[in-house]
């Protein structure tokens, strides 16, 4: 089956939507044969919201198998739907999807993310948090892509880090793109341990990254 889809007629698929483990959170219109599409290469249940009335669905929200934080001016009955523990996050941020890198085990957010914010994302998520860059961005949730076996960064990542990344979630961390050269890996897409949907205009070549990358060869 073809790896490769829009949402809203758009590849930057991270931004509209989210997935972990067991669930994929699009935006309400979302085409049947994507959420089909979805259902099936990610092996999840797909959940239709809007997150405080927008369709930006993966930059408001990151979750995984334990939990689900929010933007602080969202509201929780959004993602009442998943079946999961929702908090709202604290502080200056609004969209926890851009400044959040997370999987089952842990957890990069922006560096200027307060200590009361990383906080409530650890209990929620019930993960170890650190703070960090990639590729000197602050908004690591779309400069990355975490799965539980492998993470993708931006191909300018640091080899420093490269390793902070590698202490962080104890996993391989390559790097690659999307989208015919989208350096925000993380905006064009979703995965996790059991499979993984890229952007429509992401290439042969850079599925041959997210594949390795992420645990799939």
């Amino acid at each position: 089956m073809i790896r490769k889809l829009d949402i809203y007629d758009n590849p930057i698929i991270g931004v509209f939507a989210t997935c972990t483990e067991d669930v994929a959170v699009v935006p309400i219109g979302t085409k049947k044969k994507v959420c089909d599409a979805l259902k099936e290469l990610l092996d999840v249940r797909v959940i239709s919201t809007l997150i405080n009335g927008s369709t930006v669905v993966g930059s408001l929200c990151r979750g995984n198998s334990k939990g689900f934080v929010i933007s602080g001016d969202a509201n929780t009955s959004d993602l009442k739907d998943i079946d999961l523990p929702v908090k709202k996050l604290p502080g200056r941020f609004t969209a926890a999807g851009n400044i959040i890198l997370a999987n089952d085990s842990a957890a990069l957010v922006h560096p200027e993310m307060s200590d009361k914010a990383m906080e409530d994302l650890s209990k929620t998520l019930g993960v170890d948090v650190q703070r960090g860059t990639i590729a000197g961005i602050k908004t690591v949730g779309m400069a990355g892509a975490a799965s539980n076996k492998g993470v993708l960064v931006h191909p300018r990542a640091t080899q420093e880090e490269i390793g902070h990344l590698e202490e962080v979630f104890g996993l391989p961390v390559d790097i690659g793109t999307t989208n015919f050269g989208t350096q925000m890996v993380g905006s064009g897409l979703l995965v996790n341990s059991k499979g993984y949907v890229a952007g429509s205009k992401t290439t042969g070549y850079e599925l041959g990254r997210i594949e390795d990358a992420l645990g799939f060869v």
